[in-house]
């Protein structure tokens, strides 16, 4: 019973990925200019939510099971509990491999769920095991609960993936920065030429695609129309070297006086403003 509710709040989990993907696709518009990839967390998120309280439900279960005296599983349950571990193992690897290469948080999530999915057959496998050779030593349903006990172990090993898929949407929907995202778009910045200093770049996520705002130092003596043309080679630059960078912002900010060509470190520029 806990896997079988595991497993329909896996199809349940799916169909919200998928909507949150579908939609997360969709091009930006005037309403939504930064695009629509805050649906994708939000699927996620939804999904370690019902995976929560799936959880919940399998140890009120359980508990209520170990409480009441019943009849040990029929031995047959656990030729479909083998089934249903290879499959969801193997949707698991599957799912995981296109989640890393896509950068999806949902598609991750989905991927985790079908791993819980797994875990949760794994337990019942082997409680049926104990119930099933308790029964045939001693002819009774004495060892009956150790299903009871395992599905209760599984909704707990449910629970902590829950919480644990929760954190990555959690930090997305934050726009907590991306540091690698950032520091590679610094290195990108300074192999343009006629940028002096490059001094952050703040990186956040939605959906598949980053957006970025970074700080540039130019020449003073640089006019804007330089300027602007100048930003808009170190956009191109950032971008060329992460194909997931939606945009960058670029702040343009005069140097004080001119600089050799800055790979320099943080507190050459000396800039006349921040």
């Amino acid at each position: 019973m806990a896997d079988a509710v595991e497993s329909l709040a896996d199809i349940v989990g799916s169909a919200i990925v998928y909507g949150g993907i579908r939609l997360g696709r969709r091009n930006p518009d005037e309403t939504t200019p930064y695009g629509y990839g805050k649906a994708e967390p939000l699927a996620a998120l939804a999904v370690s939510l019902l995976l929560i309280g799936a959880a919940i439900a399998i140890a009120f279960e359980a508990i209520r099971e170990i409480r009441t005296p019943h009849h040990t599983p029929a031995w047959w349950t656990r030729l479909v509990l083998v089934i249903v571990i290879v499959v969801k193992e193997t949707l698991f690897r599957m799912q995981r491999r296109r989640a890393s290469a896509s950068g999806s948080s949902a598609a991750q999530a989905d991927a985790w769920h079908h791993r819980a999915d797994a875990i949760t057959s794994i337990a019942a496998f082997v409680g049926i095991s104990i119930a099933l050779i308790g029964r045939y030593r001693t002819g009774t349903d004495v060892w009956a609960p150790a299903d009871d006990w395992a599905a209760l172990l599984a909704s707990a090993l449910i629970l902590f993936n829950a919480v644990k898929l929760m954190i990555p949407p959690v930090r997305e929907l934050m726009d907590v920065h991306a540091p690698e995202v950032g520091e590679e778009a610094m290195s990108a910045a300074r192999t343009v030429d006629g940028v002096l200093y490059v001094q952050r770049a703040r990186a956040r996520k939605s959906g598949v695609q980053y957006w970025i705002d970074m700080h540039v130092w130019v020449a003073s003596s640089m006019s804007v129309r330089e300027a602007h043309t100048l930003a808009h080679r170190v956009k191109d630059a950032v971008r060329a070297a992460n194909s997931q960078v939606a945009d960058v912002l670029i702040h343009v900010e005069p140097a004080a006086e001119p600089l050799a060509p800055a790979t320099a470190t943080e507190g050459d520029p000396r800039p006349q403003s921040d």
